[in-house]
């Protein structure tokens, strides 16, 4: 932990607000930011936090409320201007040239020139080892960044950011695609960031990474300020209760669903070099997680039954009826297979289009004569959808890519309820949505559940496999590693399974 040791806020808001037609996204926030120290910003999925980071970024102007920087009122004008105060975000999504090098992507745009007036590439890496140095890391300027890890492309976007006069660098959930070793990489070069007097802004879902990264947290509620506390002196359950408002209770709760009739039976699946004899079941009102470190082959299994992915042997059958080997997707369907993927953006939503057509996109058919869609039916089902599932939208008119991200899965999750599913395959169903919002979301599986709806719910949140699942099944390498109950289920049996080391005794 570092301690900001400025008298004078480095970076101040005072009551910015910023509003958009029939959204107020910020109202009267307050923030400051010491030099030196790393600043927590949290809140639910709709909280304000990417208004304020693109306010600070300079793509959006407020429309209230005044910035300070060092005790001075500036206006930012627009993402270069912010970048010339010092004020450099590293987004989620990094914006390198994967073909470009590492230092190339440093200096993108600010290229030293040579006496000849070309670039002069020995400079430009000389300096890009300095600044990579600066951040100990040892990372071959002239790689290109298309042959990094993502943790060594985070370093370079840092690098990046710092090779201008930086002041303020803002992180929004940088270790969303990081393993755990990569994170603390990562920490360790923010560590050495807030050491060299650079202020920080840490944005992140992840509550661990709070307690072991900041110094305060700054919680927003939408659009409003709610508290600033040193993050020594508070604890989860308290951040919980200001973000959501309320006293969350146990977060991973799992409703008491009655268990029926089998509903999908594979048996003997493979996929060359992925699948190897996969064998299990899922009842009417289960709820059976799939664990398993990346590349196991989760992500693999759950498109091989939903078709996406040819099964070489083997057989996938629901309500004891086949589907057949080298099933499509559009058979997946019509024998009441539905999948919300892992990437709900590039696989479960046109983010484009309205929350009315994702939500009728797999019932096309269906509310369409000669070809020419109902709209009048296709709205009644979305505004059906959108309140039985709470789905937070000023319209069905809406485009999706303007909710949050809690309410973008439950329009994915509407778009195959409305086909009144027999088998729900959610791959990651809360990745990168907020305590609250996985909370609902939670719940709402457990009332799918309730009314006789078989899940299979792939999660590398072990917490959430443990507390949402009747059992528990481990990959391995492409196969099922081990089986457990949810009583017998532990962290550590798991996890044995997960990496090779024992194989279940309750293995079916």
């Amino acid at each position: 932990m570092t301690t900001a040791s400025a008298a004078r806020p480095l970076l101040t808001l005072r009551g910015v607000s910023k509003y958009f037609p029939g959204v107020r996204a910020l109202e009267g926030v307050e923030f400051d930011l010491m030099a030196g120290e790393i600043h927590a910003l949290m809140g639910e999925n709709g909280a304000g936090k990417s208004t304020f980071v693109k306010i600070l970024s300079g793509v959006h102007r407020p429309d209230g409320g005044e910035i300070l920087l060092n005790g001075e009122a500036i206006d930012i004008l627009d993402p270069t201007h912010a970048r010339a105060l010092g004020i450099n975000p590293v987004h989620q999504e990094l914006h390198l040239e994967p073909y470009l090098s590492v230092a190339e992507n440093i200096f993108l745009g600010r290229q030293p020139i040579n006496r000849f007036g070309l670039l002069d590439y020995a400079a430009m890496n000389r300096n890009a080892a300095r600044l990579l140095g600066e951040l100990g890391v040892r990372l071959d300027p002239a790689a290109s960044v298309g042959s990094i890890s993502i943790a060594q492309r985070q370093i370079v976007a840092i690098a990046r950011a710092i090779s201008t006069e930086c002041r303020v660098i803002i992180f929004d959930e940088p270790t969303s695609s990081l393993t755990e070793r990569e994170a603390g990489l990562l920490f360790e070069a923010i560590r050495r960031l807030s050491r060299q007097g650079i202020g920080v802004i840490y944005i992140s879902h992840r509550m661990e990474e709070i307690f072991r990264l900041c110094d305060r947290v700054t919680v927003f509620r939408d659009g409003r300020y709610v508290a600033t506390k040193p993050v020594n002196e508070t604890s989860m359950r308290d951040l919980i209760g200001m973000m959501i408002g309320r006293d969350l209770g146990d977060l991973f709760r799992k409703e008491p669903a009655p268990i029926g009739e089998t509903v999908l039976e594979a048996r003997g699946v493979c996929v060359r070099g992925i699948l190897d004899e996969i064998s299990f079941s899922v009842r009417k009102g289960e709820i059976v997680g799939l664990a398993g470190l990346v590349g196991a082959g989760r992500t693999e299994l759950a498109h091989a039954i939903f078709g996406d992915i040819a099964i070489e042997r083997g057989r996938i059958a629901i309500d004891g009826k086949p589907i057949g080997k080298g099933h499509s997707p559009r058979a997946a369907i019509a024998a009441g297979i539905g999948l919300v993927p892992e990437d709900r953006k590039e696989q479960g939503l046109v983010t484009e289009l309205s929350v009315q057509r994702n939500i009728g996109m797999a019932l096309l058919k269906a509310l369409s004569r000669l070809n020419v869609v109902n709209v009048a039916a296709e709205r009644r089902l979305a505004e059906r959808y959108v309140s039985q599932l709470a789905i937070k939208t000023p319209s069905v008119d809406q485009k999706t890519l303007h909710l949050s991200g809690g309410n973008q899965q439950r329009v994915v999750i509407a778009k195959w309820l409305a086909l009144q599913p027999k088998l729900l395959i959610v791959d990651e169903p809360t990745r990168g949505i907020d305590i609250g919002a996985k909370a609902e979301i939670h719940a709402l599986l457990c009332e799918l559940a309730k009314q006789g709806v078989a899940i299979l719910m792939i999660s590398s949140d072990l917490s959430e496999i443990l507390a949402m699942s009747d059992r528990i099944l481990v990959m391995h390498q492409g196969r099922i590693a081990g089986e457990f109950s949810r009583d017998e289920a532990t962290q550590d049996g798991i996890m044995h399974c997960a990496t090779g080391q024992v194989v279940a005794a309750a293995q079916a």
